[in-house]
């Protein structure tokens, strides 16, 4: 076969900013380039131990700002190399396997971090980290793939392993959802009316206010348009707090707080892009103390490395529910590699309708 274009997304340059707040948005063309430069010949290429993989789709999330950062700023996650492609994950079949390596048959969807590029060779490391999807669902094709970067991967299992660790629901509690359209939200909120407790969710568009509603909310609003206090003092106190936000919307639970209440922080992404560093600013942290209030920041992959019965449990459980209707879900899906610079600045900017994907090439 003769070579063909590899599309690729690199990442060209730092935002502009305060690195401490990781401030500045995206800017494609910019920050992410859409590079075409490079061919590869699908039938000779060299694997040197590894696979030749297809992407098909990959996922767009919030924390992907967090990595477009100078290396010598620390984070949780490292950062993205200069002029290398994004990664995150995805889902990809393979094309080509290696001799020495049959770890992985042609034709096997995997699911893990996967290059922003039409194809591309993992390392042999990266390789190790991959899950051949069939070996955790007994059958894949009841969703599409777009769902296993959403609902049915790392979102939904955010969603499920920090509700199941931390959030200690009981019945009639008031629990408060930021980014309820989002696929973590919205899973949020249907665990807890599952547990019996009232919920409370904000959002940034009334489209997904509404959709926040469909899939169990009590009260529902736009937080551009109402007070969040307000609705707060009105619908609180608040029991158990689903954190993404940050800023006025985290000093907003905390004048509104019940005694004991939990915070379950999974995202804070008024700090990412916000040059005055209000997003970082509280104004009633003495809640901590009065309303004896815990805090829980946690990580998806640690909570699922140290609880690998939630993993076991969620793919077992969560596709099924996914495809009977039992759980509801929705997702914003941009066809095309060339569009992630773009799709990546609509999360940030909030402009996605729902879990943003980014559908890469069909099987």
């Amino acid at each position: 076969m003769a070579p063909i274009k590899n599309g690729r997304v690199l990442f060209n340059e730092v935002p502009s900013g305060l690195p401490m707040f990781h401030v500045g948005y995206p800017v494609p063309g910019r920050t992410t380039v859409y590079d075409v430069s490079q061919t590869i010949d699908l039938d000779t290429v060299p694997l040197n131990g590894s696979v030749l993989i297809k992407v098909l789709v990959v996922s767009i999330d919030p924390y992907l700002r967090g990595r477009m950062r100078a290396p010598e700023v620390e984070s949780y996650s490292p950062p993205f190399a200069l002029h290398q492609p994004l990664h995150n994950h995805g889902i990809g079949v393979i094309l080509r396997t290696d001799s020495s390596n049959p770890a992985f048959e042609p034709g096997t969807h995997i699911y893990g971090l996967l290059d922003f590029a039409e194809y591309f060779i993992p390392s042999i490391d990266r390789l190790k980290r991959f899950v051949a999807l069939k070996t955790l669902l007994d059958n894949p094709s009841i969703l599409p793939w777009s769902a296993y970067v959403g609902v049915a991967g790392m979102p939904g299992q955010t969603a499920v392993y920090g509700w199941r660790a931390y959030a200690d629901p009981k019945p009639n509690e008031v629990v408060f959802v930021t980014t309820a359209g989002g696929p973590v939200g919205s899973m949020v909120i249907q665990l807890a009316k599952k547990a019996g407790c009232k919920v409370i969710a904000s959002a940034g568009s009334d489209a997904k206010v509404a959709f926040a509603k469909s899939v169990g909310a009590d009260v529902a609003f736009n937080y551009k348009e109402q007070d969040t206090a307000e609705v707060l003092k009105r619908e609180g106190p608040v029991d158990i707090y689903w954190e993404h936000v940050g800023g006025s919307t985290f000093d907003a639970f905390l004048g509104n707080a019940a005694n004991h209440a939990r915070v379950i922080v999974c995202g804070m992404i008024t700090a990412y892009n916000d040059s005055t560093g209000n997003g970082v600013n509280m104004k009633n942290l003495i809640s901590f103390l009065s309303k004896r209030i815990h805090l829980h920041g946690f990580l998806v992959g640690e909570v699922g490395a140290k609880h690998p019965e939630y993993v076991t449990e969620f793919y077992a459980e969560i596709p099924k529910q996914l495809a009977s209707g039992e759980l509801k879900w929705a997702e914003d899906v941009s066809h095309g590699l060339e569009l992630a610079g773009e799709a990546i600045l609509e999360v940030q900017e909030g402009r996605n309708t729902a879990k943003k994907v980014i559908v890469i090439a069909k099987e």
